[in-house]
This record gives structure tokens, C-alpha cells and sequence, in this order.
């Protein structure tokens, strides 16, 4: 079996708790290739030679324990969280889970902190760095962007599929939220294979914008066969743990949401 399809590692999210709506994915399939790095918390770098042996133990203990239960998963990142003994561990391909110090239990799902008004996820700082980076090497020739009415106070990055309702509620509050200085970068997100078609020809389109909002109006959509970037983007979906659509994250990585209102997304990104 492969470690994707596997039903104990099915995505789950605590969407009632923190009031998240988007369209959920269809097709759950993705490859990709990265290097290893143990790093703390905060700083990004592992604080002592001591750590960094222990982080290769726990990956090393790790990569036998898939290896037994027949997973083929590579790990990619590993690093330590605020919980005592419990480690965010970045997995080709998917998203990120927990592991004990051990190597014994993993966790899939999140690990909130309770204490505070505000529900906080732990992986949530140590995910945004990873978000950021992939978000800054994107081209804007490969994205779908409608830029802020005048000097953009805020630059979003959203997870879209025209087949998805909650997109298409979203998108219709477009002039208000770039009116309010909000600028909308687009990434196709397509939820299953089925609706990738529909994405590479609104992106393969000479115009791009009119056609996406052409096809949130209903509109079938063709275009020529182009080299485009809509398989890539959903796989750095899938990468970064993007399950549903829509699914808004700030310029600095964080994720803001599925659904939001106008006033909504502006107030979290204040």
C-alpha cells in the first residue's frame, strides 16, 4: 500500500471548532522531492549537536518503522514543537503529522493549545515559514491575480477551483476586497482530476481573469493546450496540507481559512 492512500493517514480538521468552510478535495495523489533538515523551533536551527543527533535518531527510527508497516513515505523536514516530545515532521507529498520523541506514535491532524481566547494550532509558525518561501518563489505570470485598487495594503494567496460553491461565493466579493486594499493572487487547486481540465484551459486562456470569471459564472471554458503550472500548484497544495477549497494564506504563509467574507479577511489580516 502506498502511504497516501493509507486509511489510518486520512486528512482530518477540527472544521466545526474553528469555523472553516471550503469544498473538499476529491483526489488526494502527490509526488515530490526535498532534503532533510533538523532544525528548533522559532530560529530554524537546531540549537545544539545534541538535538541535531537526536532529530537523525527519531528520523532514522522513523524510516524503520515505515519501512515495517510497508509505507512508503520519505521525510523531509523534521522539527521540534512547543509540546514536549512531540515533533512536526514534513512527509513527501502530504501533509505534515507528529511523531513522539520516540518514534513510537504519530499523530496526524492538529495540536491545538488551549489557555487563551484564540484557539492556537502548534505547527502553525513552523508551517509558515515553509508556505512563505514556496509562496515567494512562485512567478505572478503563473498565477491569476486581481491587484488592489490602488497601494496594496495585503497580498493573499488562495487555493481556488471553479467547480468548488464556496469559491465561487468568495470570488464574488472581489471588487469589494480589492477595493478595501486587498490584492488576490490565485493558485489552481483543482479538487479531483476530473476538474483539472477546467483549470489548465482557464490558464492555458489568453486572458486569464476573463476567463476564470467567465467560468465562476457558469461559463464553459476552452483554450489550447499550453505548458502550464496547474499540476505543479496542486501539488504545493497537497504539500503544504491544503485539503478543500478555498483556502487562504497571508503573504507571510499563515493560513487564514477556507471561506471568509470580506470584512472577515481583512480583519484576520489585521
Amino acid at each position: 500500500m502506498t502511504f497516501a492512500r493509507s486509511k489510518i493517514f486520512m486528512a482530518c480538521t477540527l472544521a466545526a471548532g474553528l469555523g472553516l468552510a471550503a469544498c473538499s478535495n476529491s483526489n488526494n495523489e502527490a509526488k515530490k522531492q526535498d532534503t532533510l533538515t533538523a532544525s528548533a523551533p522559532a530560529t530554524g536551527e537546531a540549537s545544539t549537536l545534541t538535538e541535531r543527533n537526536a532529530q537523525q535518531r527519531l528520523v532514522s527510527t522513523l524510516e524503520k518503522h515505515f519501512k515495517t508497516a510497508g509505507i512508503n513515505a520519505k521525510i523531509t523536514d523534521i522539527k521540534a514543537t512547543e509540546v514536549p516530545n512531540l515533533y512536526w515532521v514534513s512527509l513527501e507529498g502530504m501533509s505534515a503529522v507528529y511523531v513522539t520523541s520516540d518514534g513510537k506514535y504519530l499523530i496526524q491532524g492538529d495540536v491545538i493549545r488551549l489557555g487563551d481566547k484564540q484557539l492556537h494550532n502548534v505547527s502553525e509558525s513552523l508551517q509558515a515559514g515553509i508556505n512563505k518561501k514556496l509562496f515567494d518563489g512562485l512567478k505572478a505570470e503563473d498565477l491569476l491575480i486581481y491587484p488592489a485598487k490602488g497601494k496594496a495594503k495585503h497580498v493573499v494567496y488562495v487555493f481556488t477551483d471553479v467547480s468548488c460553491p464556496y469559491c465561487h461565493k468568495f470570488h464574488e466579493q472581489m471588487d469589494e476586497m480589492n477595493a478595501k486594499g486587498i490584492e488576490v493572487r490565485y493558485i489552481a487547486w483543482p479538487r479531483g482530476e476530473q476538474h483539472m481540465p477546467a483549470m489548465e484551459a482557464i490558464w492555458c486562456s489568453a486572458d486569464r481573469r476573463s476567463a476564470f470569471d467567465q467560468a465562476i459564472a457558469g461559463a464553459q471554458i476552452s483554450a489550447a493546450k499550453c505548458k502550464n503550472p496547474v499540476q505543479d500548484q496542486y501539488q504545493m497544495g497537497l504539500n503544504i496540507g491544503v485539503n478543500g477549497t478555498p483556502a487562504i494564506y497571508s503573504s507571510e504563509g499563515i493560513y487564514l481559512g477556507g471561506y471568509l467574507s470580506a470584512a472577515e479577511l481583512l480583519n484576520r489580516l489585521k
